[in-house]
């Protein structure tokens, strides 16, 4: 066959990234920017309309193929919908970012136990199971990246929400060792405060804690797909935080308790 009539090669397959929590905030900065990488996208939140309106930006920006995928994670029905996708053989999906969760304002014993419950199945067992579908779909084919998004509260004594990251940080170091040698990437993001809706939702204002603990959520998602390709298993944006954790691993829990009422008020 002559150079004229070699049939042209075929153009290579574009990643796919599935994205919990994706209409808003730090979940939209992740949408946004691996659109802009050349990702084709699977977005999941609860509300319909805004994944709808979401996807239709991101294709006239960027020309992403973008499947919405509505789903609200505390209902395990709904959830199994997402880790059938993650599952699919015929449609992989290469990068998982666990992304989607709420806090709650009130202490322990004051909150409804079921707003504690449905705040439990989102920041863990959704991870989990999520991340369970993601794992093993990847490792079988030998590649794959899965970021789950934690909170610098992992690393402080602050009630349910930071046990439940906390659980996610462990789960992540372990499954970053465990899953490496088998061509998987797993990177465990820990934000502080981003101003984001995230707060807003919980009933929480800008000023219950100093303005330079604040962050910027496109600048923090940068870092984190930077840290993500560069194989890190954690992702913990600007030295003020870096400074934070690291002192947070010296000072007693004593100590640390007095900082209860930060980001709450």
């Amino acid at each position: 066959m002559s150079p004229a009539s070699t049939p042209p090669s075929p153009s290579p397959a574009r990643s796919r990234a599935l994205v919990t929590g994706a209409t808003a905030g730090i979940g939209r900065s992740f949408a946004v920017q691996l659109a802009s990488r050349g990702h084709d996208l699977v977005l999941v939140a609860r509300d319909a309309p805004r994944l709808e309106r979401l996807a239709g930006e991101l294709a006239d920006r960027f020309g992403t193929d973008v499947e919405v995928l509505p789903a609200d994670l505390t209902d395990r029905t709904q959830l199994a919908t997402v880790e059938a996708r993650l599952a699919d053989a015929e449609r992989p999906v290469d990068l998982l970012v666990n992304n989607a969760g709420f806090g709650l304002k009130g202490r322990f014993a004051d909150n409804d136990v079921d707003a504690e419950t449905a705040m439990l199945e989102v920041l863990v067992v959704a991870v989990l199971r999520l991340s369970h579908a993601a794992l093993g779909a990847m490792s079988a084919r030998g590649h794959g990246a899965v970021l789950n998004v934690s909170s610098v509260a992992a690393f402080l004594p602050r009630g349910t929400y930071s046990a439940a990251k906390a659980w996610v940080n462990r789960f992540g170091a372990w499954a970053s060792a465990e899953y490496r040698p088998r061509g998987v990437t797993v990177t465990t993001l820990c934000p502080g405060f981003v101003r984001t809706e995230f707060h807003a939702r919980m009933g929480v204002g800008r000023g219950s804690a100093p303005s330079w603990l604040w962050l910027d959520a496109d600048d923090l998602v940068a870092q984190a797909l930077d840290d993500l390709a560069d194989g890190r298993a954690f992702s913990i944006p600007s030295r003020r935080y870096r400074a934070l954790v690291a002192l947070s691993r010296v000072v007693p829990d004593r100590v640390l308790l007095r900082l209860q009422g930060l980001g709450r008020r």
